[in-house]
């Protein structure tokens, strides 16, 4: 059992010993690290100024790099792995590429998120993981306020074209550390009159005796929102067990029940093979958070949140998906739907875990959407989330499933909507009693997002967009709008 943290920096092995197991990688920077080019906006993971890059080994034995956000990443965290912040990029006298295309287009202004920005780049120019997509979107979790971001994407552009400075390989540093012991890290920290533990478990069994050990302990995934539970709400966690180091958690696997999804499978790695066989579902995920929370967020930790207002688990309803839970050497399969039983609680055992989500194929006659609803396009949380799966023949319903996120205190199906739809013709009077029927399915709130009527409202125009796309005679994903005369 080992009491030190071990990772890269710059390439350089560093020790980390005696510290908050909570103690984010932004603090750490800042203070002990003396790397203030790393800046703290908001410390929820949103705007994007503490963004650093993290590199790890791939199924290739490779390093890729993730542009994360370090403000709601824990110390314990960079165990095994390589970091780097603006401070890493030049070499000697000469900026790096995307430096020197932020220079040369004027992407700065006042400079504070500047720093966040070249790290996003420069894991792009990386090749990094969540980075095949539109500059648009790599730099979608990056905000400012002064230069209209149309001379950094410019400055993208710029850097594409500048010579690449020669890399350094990291592969061989990251191997000399050494951190694949049985435990990976525990120790004890005793604070203010209490003990904290941190545990990094390096297989299920592993896993499963601790949180059968310790069935109070905050089982830890990307901590994209259980970082906020430290940085916002000042909460002292005693006991974490980290499930980044479980390989088992980490894999994606076709099986006879369809694709199997490991609990520590980040959306990024996810997301080819999920938008393959539900574009929509892809097309939905482009918008969930941004690259870096798509980066070290997992859809097994948002599903055992339990939030109510989570994306993913609206549509993997919608889609039919199960939960495998596991205690100790036990599992158990449920319908996701099943897993949610009200507001903060569900159907999980004192140290029982979330160890997979199973997507089944869909029948040859899957209509299947996906609907976010929410006061910004790119990562923001959704006013009302809809998954809709109609399995229709000859224009008749044989089956539906719907299910809506913001409507109720927890994710939830319609399911007087469905029974509505089921066994009739897809047409306006079966979309009007549906829509009729989901008022006996929800009674929304009002909230800081949205109303209780607009939701309502919403939900209901969502099935009827559902019902104009598959009939094919109005466009309602692009608004082409012509310009105006002069």
């Amino acid at each position: 059992m080992r009491e030190t943290i071990r990772f890269l920096l710059d390439g350089e092995p560093r020790e980390l010993g005696g510290v908050d197991p909570t103690l984010t990688v932004l603090q750490l920077l800042r203070g002990p690290l003396r790397r203030p080019g790393t800046k703290e906006g908001c410390a929820e993971g949103d705007c994007g100024a503490c963004t650093v890059a993290l590199g790890e080994f791939d199924a290739k034995g490779k390093v890729q790099w993730r542009a994360v956000n370090a403000c709601i990443l824990f110390a314990p965290m960079l165990d095994g792995r390589a970091l780097m912040t603006v401070e890493s990029l030049k070499q000697g006298d000469a900026l790096h590429p995307v430096q020197q295309a932020m220079v040369q287009t004027h992407g700065s202004q006042c400079g504070f998120c500047t720093p966040g920005f070249v790290m996003s780049l420069w894991v792009r120019d990386q090749k990094g993981a969540g980075c095949d997509m539109p500059v648009e979107d790599v730099l979608a979790g990056n905000l400012c306020r002064c230069t209209g971001y149309g001379p950094i994407a410019e400055a993208a552009a710029v850097a594409d074209g500048l010579p690449k400075p020669k890399t350094v390989d990291q592969a061989s540093a990251l191997k000399a550390l050494d951190v694949a012991e049985s435990l990976g890290l525990a120790w004890d920290d005793p604070q203010a009159g209490r003990t904290r533990r941190w545990f990094s478990p390096r297989s299920l069994a592993e896993l499963a005796d601790l949180a059968e050990q310790y069935p109070q302990a905050v089982i830890l995934a990307g901590a994209t929102d259980v970082g906020l539970w430290v940085t916002k709400q000042h909460r002292a966690l005693d006991t974490v067990i980290w499930i980044g180091d479980v390989a088992e958690l980490k894999t994606m696997a076709e099986t006879e029940a369809g694709l199997r999804i490991g609990a520590g499978v980040r959306y990024s790695d996810a997301y080819a093979a999920l938008a393959e066989r539900l574009p929509d579902l892809g097309e939905m995920m482009r918008r969930l958070g941004s690259v870096q929370v798509r980066n070290s967020g997992t859809i097994g930790g948002n599903i055992a949140n339990g939030s109510p207002i989570g994306d993913m688990p609206p549509a993997l309803i919608a889609a039919g998906a199960t939960l495998t839970l596991r205690l100790g050497g036990k599992t158990r399969d449920l319908p996701l739907e099943d897993y949610f039983l009200a507001y903060g609680k569900q159907d999980r055992a004192p140290g029982e875990f979330v160890e997979a989500v199973t997507v089944h194929p869909a029948g040859p006659d899957r209509f299947y959407r996906v609907y976010k609803l929410s006061k910004r396009f790119d990562q923001d949380i959704s006013a009302v989330c809809a998954g809709i799966a109609l399995d229709i023949k000859d224009g008749q319903i044989e089956a539906a499933r719907i299910a809506f996120g913001g409507m109720a205190a927890t994710p939830k199906r319609a399911s007087n909507a469905e029974q509505a739809l089921a066994g009739q013709a897809f047409d306006e009077a079966t979309v009007d009693l549906a829509c009729k029927a989901l008022e006996t399915d929800f009674a929304p709130i009002d909230d800081m997002r949205a109303s209780a009527a607009y939701r309502m409202a919403s939900a209901k125009n969502l099935l009827r967009r559902a019902y104009l796309e598959w009939r094919g005679e109005a466009s309602t994903r692009v608004l082409e709008v012509e310009a105006l005369d002069a």
